[in-house]
């Protein structure tokens, strides 16, 4: 089978873990450290600025907490967004306020988030679709005049950037995530940014049980009572550890090949898929923005895009759609009308095989499918 997502681990991972094993020490620890201060240099950060966690989603409700999100508070975000995201924001008892998507891009535009916002719009959340930063400097320019926190939804975005800038580093808080079908992995694990230092202080207490000295050992330096409780805030556990950090370490130097590889595949899928018919590749990345090319996506009419589906993975070839409308989970409670990019795009987007352990047959392989499929099935709706 041909896969969507696969990681690249190796012998450097291994060996990585090896020396946490021998130094018997696999909690947040020094190898943590390490990866915070490496991954805040990667994005222009302090290391301060920056927190090892135990996965994107809990980045999320984070967020939810640093700002003090509650019911009578809005929060603007797109539909064409992970479950997570929605989740972490109906946790808090906030309204959320969905936006449209550009139906090529499945990025929001400044004006979709602009449409949707409302006098009580406590923070705005967005999503680099596919690793595409999208108009972020627009939409964050657009959050400063309004005073109105900006939340990015990093997960697919580890090496994009705007004009130099990080995606990630234009809001005010924001999270990576290192699962195993991400770009840089660590098995489960994510990376917050919280641009203030009071706040991103305050993130590591709520990371790590509300504790204000979260080692007992650090503390027995300075306290002959190094043992007593000093909650500050109610928290959770959802640090880090030195096993999964020193694979992200590895991981993240070993990224830039990642990116290059998958920028080829991307580029091979264009020209490989520029003649099919009825198929529509990704539309070009803007002048000065850089992707992490996490998905690669092809639209192409309605009627057949699932069978489309089906017919590649009897070939051998996985492929899926994210991500599926939130405004139309009823959970979420939305009352708004329609959103014509979302909508649509949910329905002619399929993402094929992308990840940096596909080679040149495994490509021929796809587009072949693909094109056969495509073909195949668009003759049987025009008969």
């Amino acid at each position: 089978m041909i896969n969507v997502f696969q990681p690249s681990l190796g012998d450097e991972e291994l060996e990585a873990i090896a020396k946490v094993f021998a130094d018997n020490w696999l909690g947040h620890g020094p190898r943590t450290k390490e990866f915070e201060a490496q991954f805040a240099e990667h994005i222009g950060a302090e290391p301060e600025q920056v927190l090892f966690i135990n996965s994107a989603t809990a980045g999320l409700f984070l967020a939810g907490e640093l700002l003090e999100l509650g019911p009578g508070d809005d929060v603007v975000m797109p539909s064409a967004s992970f479950v997570a995201a929605g989740n972490a924001i109906a946790s808090t008892g906030a309204r959320l306020v969905f936006c449209d998507v550009d139906a090529r891009t499945l990025n929001p535009t400044a004006d979709d988030v602009e449409r949707a916002l409302t006098p009580r719009t406590k923070a705005v959340l967005v999503l680099h679709y596919g690793g595409m930063p999208g108009e972020i400097a627009a939409i964050a320019e657009l959050c400063r005049e309004r005073g109105v926190p900006l939340i990015e939804d990093a997960a697919c975005a580890v090496a994009s950037s705007v004009d130099g800038t990080a995606c990630g580093a234009f809001g005010d808080v924001a999270m990576w995530s290192f699962d195993s079908m991400k770009v840089l992995v660590t098995g489960d694990g994510g990376m917050l940014y919280v641009r203030d230092l009071e706040l991103a202080r305050k993130a590591r207490q709520l990371a790590y049980h509300g504790l204000e000295q979260s080692s007992g050992y650090s503390a027995a330096k300075v306290s002959h009572r190094w043992w007593e409780l000093n909650v500050q805030s109610f928290g959770r556990r959802v640090i880090g550890n030195d096993i999964t950090a020193a694979v992200g370490t590895v991981q993240l130097r070993r990224l830039p090949a990642f990116i290059e590889r998958r920028r080829e595949i991307t580029e091979t899928y264009d020209r490989l898929l520029a003649d099919v018919d009825g198929v529509r590749v990704p539309p070009p990345l803007p002048a000065g923005h850089k992707s992490s090319y996490y998905f690669y996506w092809v639209q192409m009419d309605p009627a057949i895009r699932d069978q489309v589906a089906s017919a590649l993975l009897d070939r051998g070839v996985y492929t899926t759609f994210r991500y599926p409308p939130l405004h139309k989970v009823p959970a979420y409670g939305y009352e708004g009308g329609s959103l014509p990019g979302t909508e649509e795009s949910a329905e002619n987007t399929l993402l094929l095989p992308l990840h940096q352990g596909l080679d040149d047959e495994d490509l021929k392989t796809v587009v072949t499918a693909l094109r056969e499929a495509v073909e195949h099935w668009s003759a049987q709706i025009r008969d």
